[in-house]
């Protein structure tokens, strides 16, 4: 997945809007108007880095002027007291622009680094982690970029891409055949169809319906595993629902396809950053 500039530029011009208004009173205030500086962002932790290009971006759209150097690589470790990227150019500028690109650049190294350390946990065994629609509203595009950058895969981006049933929509269509059958009337011949199952009894509902996907919702890992072989390989089966670091590597083991896991993007503590003038 890359990250769409002209997307990334509307997020960028209205996290500042935000941040700014009419404009940084303290910034105006009490530093000269020609005024140059030169600033590092340092890692205070360890943790993967992601969010470069968002960063440079802030301080582009801030200040065209400015200069903004990459010195650690998109997705590279960083250890504390790294510098991970030099700007020069007006010292208004950058001081005014350094939340906003502190913000995004510490969320998706957080998101990133919470991956890498999840995704390498599952790396020998053929299930695939990724992550679902519990983003920061706004944000989604970035965490899940992150999310990728960090080493484990993306679920359907929104509504709009992918047809996953969930138990809310079983509960209306009247069950799990009902409504495979109902989504198989409305799906192009190049999309397929998820189903949401609590139990073992509908996952023999949606296997004989034809669905391509069956989400495992909060299952136990023997039922995870008595899943596997019922299915036998006729349908992609997702887990999902109570999987946290702790349980990872033993759903991994129960021969499920996918993993999917909320935690990867709407609880993640951000990665320790600062912006420090050095001249």
């Amino acid at each position: 997945m890359t990250l769409n500039p002209i997307a990334v530029e509307d997020i960028v011009r209205r996290a500042l809007l935000e941040d700014i208004g009419p404009g940084d009173i303290t910034t105006e205030a009490t530093v000269p108007a020609d005024k140059l500086c030169t600033a590092v962002i340092i890692a205070k932790e360890e943790g993967i880095l992601c969010g470069q290009s968002v960063a440079q971006m802030v301080f582009r759209v801030m200040d065209p002027s400015l200069t903004y150097e990459v010195l650690v690589a998109e997705g590279a470790k960083v250890t504390p007291g790294m510098e991970v990227a030099r700007i020069t150019g007006s010292a208004r500028s950058v001081l005014t622009a350094e939340r906003v690109a502190l913000n995004f650049l510490q969320r998706m190294s957080g998101i990133a680094s919470v991956t890498r350390r999840l995704a390498d946990a599952i790396k020998y065994y053929h299930a695939r982690l990724v992550e679902t629609r519990k983003t920061t509203p706004g944000l989604r595009i970035l965490e899940k970029y992150a999310v990728r950058v960090g080493g484990a895969m993306n679920h359907r981006y929104g509504l709009h891409d992918a047809i996953l049933i969930k138990d809310n929509h079983i509960a209306v269509a009247g069950g799990v055949r009902a409504a495979v059958i109902a989504a198989r009337k409305v799906a192009s011949h190049t999309s397929r169809v998820e189903v949401e199952v609590d139990t073992l009894e509908q996952l023999q509902e949606a296997l004989d319906a034809g669905a391509d996907i069956i989400l495992l919702d909060n299952m136990d890992t023997e039922t995870m595993r008595r899943a596997v072989e019922i299915t036998a390989g006729k349908a992609v089966l997702e887990a999902s629902g109570g999987i946290t670091a702790a349980n990872l590597e033993d759903v991994a083991r129960t021969g499920v396809d996918i993993i999917s896991l909320g935690a990867l993007t709407h609880s993640v503590k951000a990665l320790d950053l600062s912006l420090d003038i050095v001249l």
